[in-house]
């Protein structure tokens, strides 16, 4: 079975429970694959990322095989705006958050509810330089574990939208992230745009953030927040000291 997400932001937990911890969010108009259904809960596997997760049975809406393959192809168009409506012919306004999908709106066998969008939307790929401005849209957005709206992110979360606004497709956690593109062995060699990632006291990674220019980082700790980044690591200034410890810088694009 498929299906799509029709509604804003919908909780993706690590079990079929509603006290069970949130580890990533559907976004409204974001597609996915059934693969286990459990009373009212259903284990699914996230088009995009292939994330995997339990959500509410009612949170979504059934779609066919053929029309899942066919939004899977289609050019992936988002919501640019932080907020914007989704409206229906019942005058029904639906607000959704900026990254939100409308690559279906133009197949009608999947927009059955006749969702109409006017406000702004972005596609295909944009230069690097571009990565920056589009994290200041989320500037001093709170940390959210598992989130990935301006009301709510984590750092993964964060790195992911901005990339995906953008053009440019990562995988959801930062471990896994981690792992992707060619590691540089000196914050000099970095450009704004690229990946720091940082570690525990265990070694694995738990941290990432987007380089800015003249030794700068814009992450989620707390809230997304702009830092000075050293070889060391992350300096908060009003803290004044170190929080983070520097694992490896990655150029992912």
């Amino acid at each position: 079975m498929f299906g799509i997400c029709n509604l804003a932001i919908v909780p993706v937990r690590s079990e079929p429970s509603d006290r069970s911890e949130i580890v990533t969010q559907l976004l409204f108009g974001e597609h996915l694959e059934i693969l286990e259904r459990q009373n009212q809960w259903a284990r699914i596997r996230m088009q995009y990322d292939d994330y995997e997760g339990w959500v509410d049975s009612k949170q979504y809406q059934i779609i066919s095989e053929a029309n899942f393959n066919q939004l899977s192809k289609e050019a992936i168009i988002l919501n640019a705006d932080l907020i914007d409506y989704i409206s229906a012919p019942e005058n029904l306004l639906l607000p959704i958050p900026l990254g939100a999908s409308l690559s279906f709106l133009n197949n009608n066998e999947i927009n059955t509810s006749n969702f109409d969008f006017e406000g702004t939307k972005t596609s295909g790929t944009k230069p690097k330089s571009a990565l920056i401005n589009t994290a200041f849209m989320y500037l001093n957005a709170p940390y959210l574990w598992g989130g990935k709206t301006p009301f709510g992110i984590d750092c993964s979360g964060f790195t992911q939208m901005v990339y995906k606004l953008n053009g440019y497709k990562i995988h959801r956690d930062a471990s896994q992230q981690a792992l992707e593109g060619e590691a540089l062995s000196f914050i000099e060699e970095s450009e704004a745009g690229d990946l720091a990632f940082f570690d525990n006291d265990e070694g694995n990674i738990t941290h990432v953030g987007i380089i800015m220019d003249n030794n700068y980082i814009i992450h989620a700790s707390g809230k997304v927040r702009i830092d000075r980044l050293d070889h060391l690591g992350i300096y908060n200034a009003e803290l004044n000291k170190h929080t983070h410890t520097l694992r490896v810088i990655k150029k992912i694009i």
